[in-house]
């Protein structure tokens, strides 16, 4: 008697059959659901919407950036389409990369050190009581709300070489050196003022923002982080940034993109006798190319690359996006 015999294992004849029972049955064929089409059709009027807005002018951009198109196609001569030469007479020229570098400097900085204020205002908010967090938010909407022109010149009232108020402050404190100091005279301290100015006037969106965010973490997690022994710090790296993160990430990206192409805040502090070509940034460089030289195609040739730069600062979140996405 064979060994499978012994153990009561039926023998198999080399080359016969394998018994049905004995097959391995099949895995049952998960069928796919369908993505409903509801959502993708909802989204039309918005695609459609922003195509139309956006489609003519960036198409008007790049066809004018392949263009001689200076002040006598204002008066009715027609364009001359001279290729990519617009872009390299523009981009040999030393003076952009300096407004370039300038321009990437100011965002970053402005972008983070607002974002960075914020925050701290919308800790502020969610630590005191509400009486006072009432009052700090009202305070805030009004500097929110009020114009821009506005705002920009109630600073150059207060940084003004001989009336302005910040001199006299210094001078009383004993700092003699800032009397008749012309603030908006020199590159550094221009781009301090603006940069008052530009954080003063973001700071309310990002802390309400944020401060939207913190509300919507669960007490009862700081609680049993409390019940552990968590520390204030410790709750804010290990519980409340990491929670307000995406809040975080949109409202960084959205300085970014606004410091970047920052415009009338330079341009106002300009005519209070700064020097334009060390206080140009992009924006300004772009107006000075279009009205005061009348180079409407290098205009538009650095508008295009304003335009990728904007893409390229801002592909870290989109990137960041796809990955939890996927």
């Amino acid at each position: 008697m064979s060994h499978d015999a012994a153990l009561g294992v039926p023998a198999h004849t080399d080359g016969a059959p394998t018994p049905p029972a004995a097959r391995p049955a099949t895995a049952p064929r998960v069928r796919r659901r369908r993505a409903p089409a509801a959502p993708y059709l909802l989204l039309v009027p918005a695609v459609v919407a922003l195509l139309a807005g956006l489609a003519y002018p960036v198409g008007r951009q790049v066809v004018m950036s392949l263009q001689r198109y200076g002040l006598e196609q204002q008066f009715g001569q027609p364009p001359q389409f001279v290729g990519l030469d617009n872009f390299a007479r523009v981009f040999t020229d030393d003076s952009l990369w300096a407004v370039v570098t300038r321009s990437i400097v100011f965002c970053l900085v402005n972008a983070l050190l607002t974002v960075a204020i914020g925050l701290a205002f919308a800790l502020l908010m969610r630590a005191v009581h509400t009486a006072v967090r009432l009052t700090l938010q009202v305070c805030l909407l009004l500097a929110w709300a009020m114009p821009m022109v506005a705002g920009v010149t109630v600073f150059k009232w207060l940084f003004d070489y001989r009336t302005g108020v910040v001199n006299w402050l210094l001078v009383q404190l004993g700092l003699d050196g800032f009397r008749d100091f012309s603030w908006l005279s020199q590159p550094f301290t221009f781009f301090l003022v603006a940069t008052l100015v530009i954080v003063w006037m973001s700071v309310p969106f990002v802390a309400l923002s944020i401060y939207a965010g913190l509300t919507a973490v669960p007490e009862e997690v700081l609680e049993a982080a409390r019940i552990d022994g968590a520390s204030g710090r410790q709750q804010l790296w290990h519980i409340l940034l990491p929670m307000v993160k995406p809040v975080l990430s949109i409202v960084l990206l959205l300085q970014v993109i606004w410091d970047l192409r920052v415009f009338a805040q330079i341009r106002l502090l300009q005519d209070a006798g700064a020097p334009v070509s060390e206080t140009n940034l992009l924006g300004n460089f772009i107006y000075e190319l279009g009205m005061s030289r009348q180079d409407f195609g290098g205009a538009a040739a650095v508008s295009i690359f304003v335009l990728l730069l904007t893409v390229a600062l801002s592909w870290p979140y989109v990137r960041s996006l796809l990955k939890e996405d996927a």
